[in-house]
């Protein structure tokens, strides 16, 4: 009889929008504008443990439209959370999971969401493009790694 104790688990328990917030401090002004808005798009992916073997996963993402002379058009924040049982694996490996795996599950939903609120306040959608959360992943780890100067010396 085998031992499934022992078995990697990952399962969704829940998704859920634990944050959602829409500016639009210009208005009614600003629906006037006639010039296309700069759209600046921040991702943040923030990990906690909840209990044992159950993590919450949260993906911030803020959406910025301006016009040339620094005239906000809209701000949109959606932190697009989950809750993700992960078991079973090595210390070393739940990082990338949840940075990488978990956010790349979440990211849809943030996606419409941001999509939806923007529609909502009267602009014309923001679509987001597709996020390569494991090259961000590696690019912040190389960040903090040469911040900190634990870079390993070529020899």
């Amino acid at each position: 009889m085998s031992d499934t104790s022992q078995q990697p688990v990952f399962s969704i328990e829940k998704l859920y929008v634990k944050d959602l917030s829409l500016e639009v401090p210009n208005a009614p002004q600003i629906f006037l504008e006639r010039e296309n808005p700069q759209i600046n798009v921040q991702l943040r992916t923030e990990s906690n443990a909840v209990d044992e073997g159950i993590f919450e996963v949260a993906l911030t993402v803020t959406v910025t439209a301006q016009l040339p002379e620094d005239k906000t058009v809209f701000l949109v924040e959606v932190a697009q959370a989950g809750i993700f049982q992960i078991r079973n694996v090595p210390v070393e490996d739940l990082e990338p999971i949840t940075m990488i795996g978990c956010a790349n599950i979440l990211f849809p939903y943030a996606r419409e969401a941001v999509s939806d609120a923007v529609s909502r306040a009267g602009f014309q959608p923001v679509i987001l493009a597709p996020v390569n959360f494991e090259a961000l992943f590696q690019q912040n780890r190389e960040q903090a790694a040469q911040q900190s100067g634990t870079d390993v010396p070529i020899q």
